[in-house]
């Protein structure tokens, strides 16, 4: 049985955005090292992996870097330069913008994801999208994709000057599509901004394990149902 709604969650849920992250990352650091005097591609890899992990893992500066991707790209490659003793900052803009251009050529579709949406629209389930980030950054993922026809509302961070996990942005989302929560499910990758959040509003928690890794042993929290792709909601 399906919902009367569906909130969906836009990044790593319908589109692959960090999902491909890794692989542009690695493409980068194969044109990039030797302009960094490194005699390994994998050195500069490890250093911005750990560079981003350490950057990423602050709420505060997740919440300030998601408004600003490029500049965020940025600081980070900064910072894994300089920990790997390279001080040159034209070099730093360089690599961090290419970065930039090449993981926005590589996002895509996830397989079915349009037929899902399309299917849910057919049958009635009033949609909303709810997404982090920056406005122009999330229009642009969205005008690039088609997606705006098939939601009844589309809430974007940058927009609001709130997102997930605001119980706001969750309660704004019921008030658009004028459904009560035990009438709509939440989906997405994340499982604090995807499916706690809803959940704590009794809203049911889905989360799309796309990776196929299983709840990580540091999480407490239990979703209501796991999925690896959305379009098992549609074929199961």
């Amino acid at each position: 049985m399906l919902p009367k709604g569906i909130l969906f969650d836009l990044d790593d849920t319908i589109i692959a955005f960090e999902a491909v992250a890794n692989t542009a990352w690695t493409e980068v650091c194969e044109m990039f090292y030797k302009n960094c005097g490194l005699t390994s591609s994998d050195n500069l890899f490890q250093s911005i992996l750990k560079a981003r992990k350490w950057y990423w893992s602050d709420r505060e500066r997740h919440k300030a870097g998601r408004q600003n991707l490029c500049k965020t790209r940025r600081e980070i490659i900064k910072l894994a330069l300089e920990n790997i003793e390279i001080f040159n900052i034209s070099l730093v803009n360089e690599i961090a913008d290419t970065y930039s251009k090449h993981r926005l050529e590589l996002i895509r579709l996830f397989p079915m994801a349009l037929e899902t949406l399309e299917y849910l629209k057919e049958k009635n389930v009033s949609l909303a999208l709810i997404t982090n980030g920056s406005s122009e950054q999330q229009r642009n993922k969205i005008e690039r994709f088609n997606l705006t026809k098939y939601f009844n509302a589309i809430l974007i961070e940058g927009e609001l000057g709130y997102g997930k996990p605001d119980e706001k942005v969750y309660i704004m989302a019921l008030k658009k599509l004028n459904l009560k929560p035990d009438e709509v499910w939440s989906v997405g990758d994340n499982l604090e901004w995807d499916v706690l959040g809803p959940q704590q509003l009794g809203i049911f928690g889905i989360w799309n394990d796309y990776k196929n890794a299983g709840s990580p042993s540091t999480s407490d929290i239990k979703p209501d149902r796991i999925i690896n792709s959305i379009a098992e909601l549609i074929n199961h």
